[in-house]
């Protein structure tokens, strides 16, 4: 059975292991222009929730969350709830523009245009470095009707209470898969090759969201209640140790594709003046 300290959830460690491999991988002028926007960190008027590198940003679209009325409009952008037990349909799940995937594109072309206001820009920056780590996380990209696993009470190993299927993935199982040696950022991008990585960084952001809704679908729900839209066992499920083992390569793999893909994303609006959908600036 698994035992472990309490994780500091996916939101943070897993966030910034994110915004790491991307730091790692994005090309040199890219890291000179971020570095660039950052130093108007105060025009966010947001001190408790500073953005002094990319791992910051990547936390401060959570971190700024109880202000409110500020940024409460946001609330919907850290998810798209797809439904793993029908066809992939990202239209209907996404047809206000409130979801994880519409608003990664949205980011992308604001951070790309150089006429967009530096406040504006930056906060762009943190929610692409954000959303783009939300979206690599299965329980953010499908669900069965359960608020993304947040209706799915679960055990953890021996641990229980108010654990649920999401809360396990975003945070034991993640720091669980992300501290397994070799681990930190690094440590995930040590086994993989330039080409893998170019390859990894690659498609489309529905790409993306079909790959992590088929994860929520067949990694997620199936490792804990075996038929992943069958109906939930009366005693509640338990995720144990050899669970958690077959899980870790997976998840890893989550982690660096997300930060390869966000590291794409910066190039291109950052270096390249282009966003998804867009062709490059000349």
């Amino acid at each position: 059975m698994v035992i472990a300290a309490p994780a500091t959830a996916y939101w943070d460690y897993g966030h910034r292991s994110v915004a790491t491999i991307a730091w790692e991988a994005v090309r040199p002028e890219t890291r000179v222009q971020i570095r660039s926007l950052l130093r108007y960190e105060a025009l966010l008027d947001t001190p408790d929730c500073p953005v002094r590198s990319l791992e910051d940003a990547s936390v401060w679209p959570d971190c700024i969350k109880p202000l409110g009325d500020r940024f409460n409009y946001a609330s919907s952008w850290h998810y798209q709830n797809v439904d793993i037990c029908k066809p992939f349909d990202l239209k209907n799940a996404c047809k206000d523009g409130n979801c994880v995937s519409a608003q990664i594109e949205r980011s992308a072309r604001l951070l790309a245009d150089r006429t967009v206001p530096r406040r504006e820009r930056l906060q762009a920056l943190a929610f692409l470095a954000h959303l783009v780590g939300d979206l690599s996380n299965p329980m953010h990209a499908g669900d069965r009707g359960d608020r993304g696993g947040n209706d799915v009470a679960a055990n953890y190993g021996l641990i229980g209470g108010r654990t649920n299927l999401h809360s396990i993935w975003d945070g034991y199982l993640a720091e669980r898969a992300i501290t397994t040696p070799p681990g930190g950022a690094r440590g995930l991008l040590g086994g993989v090759s330039a080409a893998e990585r170019t390859a990894l960084a690659g498609g489309t952001v529905e790409d993306w969201s079909r790959q992590s809704w088929a994860a929520a679908r067949d990694l997620a729900y199936t490792s804990l209640i075996g038929d992943p839209c069958g109906p939930l066992p009366k005693e509640r499920p338990t995720l144990t140790e050899a669970d958690v083992r077959a899980l870790i390569p997976h998840v890893r793999r989550q982690v660096i594709v997300g930060g390869l893909r966000l590291a794409r994303l910066l190039d291109e609006a950052l270096v390249q003046g282009k966003a998804p959908g867009q062709r490059e600036r000349r």
